[in-house]
């Protein structure tokens, strides 16, 4: 079985992390077929495109789940620890997820800096999805703030 590219914002990063955009009903039994062990979702329960019950849905597929709520308008560098954090302590094939796969890449733009990737590297990935730095949009402040500190 392939990537399945219509995930919004499918991205490999490499035979054990995998990371998306939302994910929708039939989602959990395609991730469990990609061999996924555990999901971490940075988006919020109450975004009217967060999938319902995502952890029962998952838990059915038999993946472990991890929610670590990031508002989009105050992500800080705890958010990204605590992610580093899942990563570390999860065995087997983890996807990590959020609403547009914006929260996502941010914080691994930071964590691929945190481990000695160069700078154009690691924002060369993340601008395949998004690049808040290169914005000028004033909502975008709060990650321009974080992902520059």
């Amino acid at each position: 079985m392939g990537d399945p590219s219509e995930i919004r914002n499918w991205r490999r990063r490499s035979d054990a992390i995998t990371t998306s955009g939302r994910l929708e009903a039939g989602d959990p039994a395609r991730l469990a077929a990609l061999g996924v062990h555990h999901v971490v979702n940075l988006a919020l329960d109450d975004h009217p495109e967060a999938l319902p019950d995502e952890a029962e849905k998952l838990a059915a597929e038999g993946i472990g789940y991890s929610h670590i709520p990031v508002p989009f308008d105050a992500p800080r560098r705890e958010h990204v620890a605590e992610l580093a954090r899942v990563l570390a302590d999860t065995k087997g094939p983890v996807h990590v997820h959020c609403i547009m796969n914006w929260r996502v890449t941010a914080f691994f733009y930071l964590l691929d800096l945190e481990n000695g990737v160069p700078e154009y590297e690691a924002r060369a990935r993340m601008a395949t999805v998004w690049d808040p730095l290169a914005s000028d949009d004033p909502r975008l402040a709060p990650w321009k703030a974080l992902l520059s500190s």
